[in-house]
């Protein structure tokens, strides 16, 4: 591998907040509120955070590739950024200026039968 080749495969960005913030933010602008949602505190959201990485990670990777990388990439961005920015998304409950925590979903552990495949308690003989 020459030594070209080789620094353009190094990250341009250092991190997910530094692609965030250099690149992500500046470029893909929407007027918030109403369709679309932002919270500064964007780092407090982990499916934010998970969408993201993936679109950095990927940004990253099809940078380099030649002729459709970038148009490969908008793919995966056309789908995530609806989702992301979307009324229902992530962001739903933040504004600009203020950051609300989501709330988890709640989850009631099943009980020790249902995995079994059995259909009730008394097929499990308990």
């Amino acid at each position: 591998m020459s030594a070209e080749t080789e620094q353009a495969a190094q990250p341009v960005f250092a991190s997910l907040e530094d692609w965030v913030t250099e690149r992500f933010l500046p470029m893909y602008r929407r007027t918030l509120g109403g369709e679309y949602r932002w919270c500064a505190e964007w780092w407090r959201h982990a499916e934010a955070i998970s969408r993201l990485t993936t679109l950095w990670h990927l940004w990253e990777t099809l940078r380099l590739k030649p002729g459709t990388g970038m148009a490969e990439w908008y793919v995966h961005l056309d789908h995530h950024l609806p989702i992301l920015l979307g009324a229902r998304g992530p962001f739903y409950q933040c504004s600009q200026t203020e950051h609300l925590e989501p709330h988890p979903g709640r989850a009631v552990p099943a009980p020790p039968w249902w995995w079994s495949g059995l259909s009730s308690p008394e097929a499990a003989g308990t």
